[in-house]
């Protein structure tokens, strides 16, 4: 038995090993009774509803398309936080994990006090006849703003992982600096990037707070699979049974991309 064999097999302490079990319980056990709340003889007819398939196709829509506005926008801005000064990169950084610290509904506030009719942009916008409240795009600037740290930590770390004498090479040889970027840097950072646009796709998902604040919970407007699971819950549309049935369709999704996802990403090594 070599002896990285042997480190990986008995290397753990006994107390770590406890630990990490009782963190993994900690996950699965509340999964696990998530399933055994749910009614299976109903859940295909559930899963089949016009209101179900209207909240799950509108939450995949705008968390596409909130995923698309995170990786235009992550990654200038997480390699820009790479190549800053050190004061400059904490401070930007420190902005950046802003809407991942503070509770969503505040973040529903600010986007609310910026878009809104009485706000700087808003009441611009409500001049040109444009309201945003409310509406579907509301959906995707809430996703956006709460999952764009995702893809920007994430790009930020890959770029400062590069080997520094790559692009002083590149740029040698004569390739300008858009060049390196897009023949040397972006190739480099690849899997980062699509990591980053996974969580985020992920956290645009599952996004709640801001999206009610922001958005509303309108029906086919505004109305993703998180706020169809708030409202069957507390009974507006549905009971605690059908809740259950629509947080196991929410948790199948968002598991079954991470699956899609990584298998991408086998085939493509």
């Amino acid at each position: 038995m070599t002896p990285a064999r042997s480190l990986h097999r008995g290397g753990t302490p006994w107390p770590v090993a406890v630990l990490a079990g009782l963190a993994l319980l900690a996950i699965i056990a509340p999964l696990a009774a998530l399933l055994l709340r749910v009614d299976w003889v109903e859940f295909p007819g559930i899963l089949a509803s016009p209101t179900v398939l209207g909240a799950l196709g509108l939450s995949f829509g705008t968390a596409l398309i909130a995923t698309i506005a995170c990786i235009l926008l992550g990654v200038p801005l997480g390699t820009a936080l790479a190549r800053a000064r050190p004061r400059p990169a904490s401070l930007g950084r420190a902005l950046v994990l802003v809407p991942l610290l503070m509770p969503p509904l505040v973040g529903g506030l600010a986007l609310l006090s910026l878009f809104g009719r009485t706000g700087a942009v808003g009441g611009l916008l409500a001049s040109l006849g444009i309201a945003l409240p409310f509406t579907t795009p509301a959906v995707v600037i809430a996703q956006t703003f709460v999952a764009l740290p995702f893809l920007v930590i994430s790009v930020e770390q890959a770029v400062r992982a590069i080997d520094p004498r790559l692009e002083p090479v590149a740029r040698t040889l004569g390739a300008g600096r858009g060049g390196v970027f897009a023949r040397v840097t972006l190739p480099l950072i690849r899997p980062a990037i699509l990591a980053g646009a996974t969580m985020s796709f992920s956290r645009a998902l599952a996004e709640f707070g801001a999206t009610a604040l922001f958005a509303g919970n309108v029906e086919g407007v505004t109305r993703t699979m998180p706020l169809a699971i708030y409202s069957v819950f507390n009974g507006a549309v549905g009971g605690p049974e059908q809740a259950y049935a629509l947080a196991v369709i929410l948790v199948a999704s968002a598991v079954a991309v991470l699956i899609a996802v990584r298998g991408w990403r086998v085939q493509g090594v």
